[in-house]
């Protein structure tokens, strides 16, 4: 049943329903589902006034200029609108898709943060509790996103193969990644303390996963504590930290793009702008070339630099 603290018309909440319908026949991700019908059930709560039929592209561009100059939409914010009305207008109504291409809003490419392998370090000796020091050290070891270590059961963890199971992650596809020696050994001191029945990581219940969000905030409290949040590190550093390491270790791109779980090799590309160590060990062109003509030059003193600068 959708609900919702405005009261809607027949007809829109009707057309909510039928798009609920249809991501569910179609296997839609429960997440996937309740993003794009709040962008949906918004715009109609919005022009509650007009009749949902006579929603149009001109009122669809206002509402998304007043997201954009009022409301400082992010990026994100302005995909998923533009997602969850092309959603309904193309299988739901079934009429042309009235979204062109402008309303989806152009991405800033932003490299995202990676952590050192000395501030790795901190952050694992930093950790108060051993379930800490376990999600902070799987987390960097295996490259797993925060919902694939909430749903982790004992069994995923492959001791034989040192590898880890991952079901169902991202795009519903099931994948391997790394199990770590170091990490195993923090596993099974947490292990005898805690006890878990069948998830990796419970939360207050007995035998149910811990939230995500607790998941979160354990590891943020690491952060604090090691004095590294105020560099903007989140739980997704260690993500990016993962694969980047691999990458200057000399890990083939296509195997990180497999233990990531990306779709596109695109996506796992960005890291090559993170190399530290191949980039360290490049010389500037201008230094190279200098460096051969002092050494075939009889002048040394021919270039040089103010003493000034």
């Amino acid at each position: 049943m959708i609900k919702s603290k405005f009261k809607l018309c027949e007809k829109a909440l009707f057309y909510l329903q039928k798009m609920d319908r249809i991501m569910t026949i179609g296997h839609y991700s429960p997440k996937t589902i309740r993003l794009y019908l709040s962008e949906v059930r918004f715009i109609y709560e919005y022009y509650s006034a007009i009749d949902p039929d006579d929603i149009n592209q001109e009122l669809i561009e206002h509402y998304m200029y007043d997201l954009i100059r009022n409301n400082n939409a992010t990026y994100a914010k302005c995909k998923s609108v533009a997602h969850g009305l092309g959603f309904l207008y193309k299988n739901v109504l079934q009429k042309p898709y009235v979204l062109p291409s402008k309303l989806y809003p152009k991405r800033h490419f932003k490299l995202p943060n990676v952590m050192s392998e000395e501030q790795i370090l901190h952050l694992i000796n930093s950790c108060g509790t051993i379930k800490q020091r376990a999600l902070v050290e799987l987390f960097y070891s295996s490259g797993i996103r925060v919902s694939e270590c909430s749903h982790l059961k004992l069994q995923d963890i492959d001791i034989n193969n040192m590898r880890i199971k991952i079901n169902q992650g991202k795009g519903r596809k099931d994948r391997f990644t790394l199990l770590s020696y170091n990490c195993l050994d923090t596993l099974r001191t947490y292990y005898t303390k805690y006890q878990p029945k069948e998830y990796l990581f419970e939360g207050y219940r007995p035998g149910k996963p811990m939230n995500p969000r607790s998941i979160q905030l354990a590891v943020n409290q690491c952060y604090h504590i090691a004095n590294l949040k105020y560099l903007n590190f989140n739980i997704t550093t260690m993500r990016h930290t993962f694969a980047t390491h691999l990458l200057d270790n000399g890990t083939n791109i296509f195997t990180i793009k497999e233990l990531l779980g990306h779709s596109k090799i695109d996506t796992t590309i960005v890291y090559l702008h993170l190399q530290f160590k191949k980039r360290s060990a490049m010389v500037s062109p201008l230094d190279a070339l200098l460096q051969k003509v002092n050494l075939k030059s009889t002048h040394p003193h021919k270039y040089f630099l103010p003493e000034t600068l």
